[in-house]
Formats: structure tokens, C-alpha cells, sequence
């Protein structure tokens, strides 16, 4: 027998540069929003699952230490990028088995103590050794593309622009200004073809959600979001030749959940995607089969991705304008579902939502499309 998972609470804290702050500091603040949100007693947290990347040993319990919530088994999960929404996807699990009926999720990070640059990846991995950081791998994802389906610079230069202005609507997001295509184009290069602009910036943050059974969702709120669908995968090994145009784990990870949650992308109203990079988004356009491959610079450029449109991506400003502090990515994407779902977005409310979708990505491997990726599937 199986239960079914809600959502509670969610808390998170601006994104941005905070170097003066530890980790606990800047995590333990989304963790009361979120209790305070749910209106759960503290106490009644049965445990708690901690999603970070860089936040070196015992982040969770160094994090509840500050409010007093110890002495519950307390789980910290390093998956990169996909560090917290592991952590979410366990936190469901745990409770949708029955062994928990309450827990807390947290995903944070502090990427100010690294003083810029791109991330640290394991120099054991040959081609990280070669020099295959993050941006240049999505660099050539992005040439491939564009040599494959004539994708323009202008359309990739677009997903900056409409994110932004996603993100201008958005308090908690790290880069609030619009931009303009020229702009965009214009900023300094990082990787051909992709700008300063079509990266995601680093910086720090924290995200929390309360999670529990659906026996137990109405003790609490009127309104809890049902968690339809919880999937977690990791990149298969292929060497020699990689089809950088087609996310092989984003593409068995949305088949995966979307059969779990018995509904197709035609329901989805909203999604918020893994765009660490311009070119990210229209690649995960197809995965979900939002758009025929091929297809999604089209898709962008007609509006279909925004609001008004067929399913708005990335209402948050995602990545690129809300920020990747990559442990907290995957719960603040929650985060921002949940709202969206409840009609808590304000400016950037997704009109009449009732289905979301958040998906994270992570790790770059020598062989491997990406290491882990976690998709969940969000109902009002």
C-alpha cells in the first residue's frame, strides 16, 4: 500500500551574493518560512532531507542546530544540480511508503567561496582534465543544435531575454533587469556562441518545503499541492559518439513521470526547467515533448513558452535571472510550483494553474548526457 504526498509549506530566501552569511545562516530562514507556512509544529517534523553540493559534511544538521530541530534522522544528499530535488524525491518516497508523515526538505548553497569562475569539477574525470567545464559543454550542445535545425542567434539570445523579464517579477530572484536581445548578444563571450548573458549566474541561497501524507495534508491547509509524480534517474554510460541535441535523461525521466502521474505535457500550465544555459531550455522543450524536435526556437519565438502561452516555462525567471545556487535549485523550483499552484505568484501569476512541473538536471561526466536527474509532477 502507497499514500499519496502533498506539499505543505514552502520558504525560500532571495537568491543572490551573500559572502558575509554561513550556510546555516542563509538555510535556517527558509526552513521557519516554511514551518510557518504549513503551520506545523516543529516538533511534529518526523526528518529531514538537506540537498546541497559544495556545503561539506553535516550542512543539514549544522543548519537545524540554529532552530532547535534535532535529534530526527536528519539525511544530507549531494547529487550536483540535483542535490535537493533528490532530496525532495526522497522525502516522497519515505512518506508515500508509509514510514514518515511529516518531513522537511532543504536545499542550499554557497557558491560566494569559490570568488567566481566556473564550479570545481573532479579533475579525475578525463574530460573535466581536458578542460570540459559547464559552459563549454553547453556551448557545444548549442553549435551542434544550430548547425542541425538552423537555429539562430537571435532565438537563443530570446530565452535570456524572456527569462529576464520573467525574473523582474520575481523578489526572490538574483538578476532583476530586463535585457534585449542586442544586449544579450553584446555581453562578453563565454563560450561560442553563448554570452555572459545566456549563463547562469552563481551566488547563494536556500530553499525549504514541508512535505507529508494526504491523511495528514488537512489537518493543515485547505489547499495542499498533490505530488503526482516524484522520478528520479541517472545518465546512462555511452562512449564514443553523444547526441548533444537530444537530453537522453530529461527525455526517459519526463516518459517515466508523466506515466506515473497519468497525464501527458498537454496538461502542464506551468514547468520550471534546468536552463543553466540559453540553449538548456529549448533542448528541455523537446524532451517534454512541449514541442516536435527541432522545433523549439519556433516555439520560443511564437510566444508558447510565456504567459499566454501553451505552457509558461520558467514563470520564476529560472536560472538564468532567478540564480543557480545548485543545491538549492531543485526545492526553490518547487518552491515556486507550489506558489504557482496555490495563486501566491503575484505579478507573475500563471493564470488559472493547476498542473506544474519542476526538473533538474545534474553533473557533467565523461560519458554520461547528465548524472542524475530528478522530475516532479505538481497538482492543484
Amino acid at each position: 500500500m502507497t499514500t499519496g504526498v502533498s506539499v505543505i509549506g514552502a520558504g525560500m530566501v532571495p537568491f543572490g551574493k551573500f559572502p558575509e552569511r554561513s550556510l546555516a545562516d542563509l538555510a535556517w530562514p527558509a526552513v521557519k518560512q516554511a514551518l510557518n507556512d504549513a503551520g506545523v509544529d516543529p516538533r511534529r517534523v518526523q526528518a529531514a532531507f538537506c540537498g546541497t553540493a559544495f556545503g561539506g559534511m553535516m550542512s543539514g544538521q549544522r543548519i537545524l542546530g540554529r532552530i532547535g530541530l534535532t535529534g530526527i534522522p536528519i539525511t544530507n544528499m549531494e547529487n550536483a544540480c540535483s542535490a535537493s530535488s533528490t532530496a525532495l524525491h526522497h522525502a516522497v518516497s519515505s512518506v508515500r511508503s508509509g514510514q514518515y508523515d511529516i518531513v522537511l526538505v532543504i536545499g542550499v548553497e554557497k557558491l560566494t567561496k569559490f570568488g567566481g569562475g566556473t564550479l570545481p569539477l573532479e579533475e579525475e574525470d578525463w574530460e573535466v582534465s581536458n578542460g570540459m567545464v559547464m559552459p563549454a559543454l553547453y556551448a557545444m550542445r548549442a553549435q551542434r543544435y544550430m548547425h542541425e535545425f538552423g537555429l539562430t542567434e537571435r532565438q537563443l539570445a530570446l530565452v535570456s531575454v524572456k527569462n529576464r523579464r520573467h525574473g523582474l517579477l520575481n523578489p526572490d530572484a538574483q538578476m532583476r533587469k530586463e535585457t534585449t536581445v542586442e544586449e544579450v548578444l553584446a555581453s562578453r563571450p563565454i563560450a561560442e556562441p553563448l554570452t555572459l548573458f545566456q549563463c547562469c549566474p552563481a551566488g547563494d541561497g536556500a530553499a525549504a518545503l514541508i512535505i507529508c501524507s494526504d491523511k495528514v495534508a488537512p489537518q493543515f491547509r485547505t489547499d495542499p499541492v498533490r505530488i503526482l509524480a516524484s522520478d528520479l534517474t541517472s545518465g546512462k554510460y555511452t562512449p564514443g559518439f553523444r547526441d548533444l541535441t537530444t537530453p537522453e535523461i530529461t527525455r526517459r525521466g519526463a516518459a517515466e513521470a508523466w506515466e506515473h502521474a497519468g497525464i501527458g505535457p498537454d496538461a502542464v500550465d506551468l514547468a520550471e526547467v534546468h536552463d543553466a544555459f540559453s540553449i538548456a531550455e529549448l533542448l528541455y522543450y523537446e524532451a517534454f515533448d512541449f514541442c516536435a524536435h527541432g522545433e523549439a526556437g519556433a516555439f520560443l519565438e511564437q510566444g508558447h513558452s510565456t504567459f499566454g502561452g501553451k505552457v509558461v516555462v520558467n514563470p520564476s525567471g529560472g536560472l538564468l535571472a532567478k540564480g543557480h545556487p545548485i543545491g538549492a535549485t531543485g526545492a526553490a523550483q518547487a518552491v515556486e510550483v507550489v506558489r504557482q499552484l496555490r495563486g501566491e505568484a503575484g505579478e507573475r501569476q500563471v493564470e488559472g494553474a493547476r498542473i506544474g512541473l519542476s526538473h533538474a538536471t545534474g553533473g557533467g561526466i565523461a560519458g554520461f548526457d547528465h548524472g542524475a536527474c530528478s522530475i516532479h509532477i505538481y497538482a492543484r
